[in-house]
């Protein structure tokens, strides 16, 4: 994985909704918690300029992080995010810790590559449907992609891409196909373009006016 994040933490005491706000409002800090492992829940807080920036980056939500905890590193991954609601700003922050013997189980986003010039698009006319954006992923912290790639060339008009046609990363699976084939989700597909009703008036009128002339 190429990219790397490190995020700075201090370990905080004051729990509730008033020290968190307290917290967010006077110090600009966001609180936050760190659980899994071996180790008890440990609540700390991150800065939030620093915290936003790193959001930025989509791979930061599928990647193995580092936090600095009081000088001390932990390996972890983002597990939970809440936001406010009108602002959209980060208010709370959850953090599973993680360790290379341990399978982890992370959505992680969707690539479309090849598109425009995909067959049924290029040739046969027809138009992208993306039925899902992520997938549920199972592995090894240090097999987890930071995306799946779905490669949209090949596909014909009245085509649908599934789940079971990803190609994943070695010792990555996909937790919905472990459920049974009745879990094979479509992906993607490929469909001819609807008529749009404005179009569709346009021509009906043109005949009913060709039809009174006559």
């Amino acid at each position: 994985m190429s990219n790397e994040f490190l995020l700075n933490a201090e370990s905080r005491s004051d729990t509730g909704k008033g020290a968190s706000r307290r917290l967010r409002r006077l110090q600009e800090r966001v609180p936050g918690i760190v659980y899994g492992g071996d180790a008890e829940p440990q609540m700390i807080s991150v800065e939030l300029r620093e915290l936003k920036k790193a959001l930025e980056n989509e791979a930061f939500y599928s990647h193995i992080l580092t936090l600095k905890i009081d000088g001390k590193e932990v390996q972890a991954v983002l597990r939970d995010l809440q936001r406010n609601p009108a602002k959209g700003f980060p208010t709370h922050a959850d953090f599973l810790r993680v360790d290379k013997t341990h399978k982890i189980t992370m959505n992680v986003p969707l690539h479309f590559i090849n598109e425009a010039a995909s067959v049924g698009v290029k040739q046969q006319g027809g138009e992208i449907q993306h039925n899902i954006s992520e997938v549920e992923v199972s592995c090894l912290p240090q097999d987890l992609p930071e995306f799946i790639e779905v490669d949209m060339a090949d596909v014909e008009l009245n085509a649908i891409v599934h789940l079971s046609d990803l190609k994943l990363p070695k010792g990555v699976e996909l937790t919905q196909l472990a459920l049974g084939d009745d879990h094979d989700q479509p992906v993607a597909a490929i469909h001819a373009p609807k008529v749009r009703a404005s179009e569709s008036d346009d021509e009906a009128g043109e005949g009913e006016e060709a039809a009174s002339e006559e």
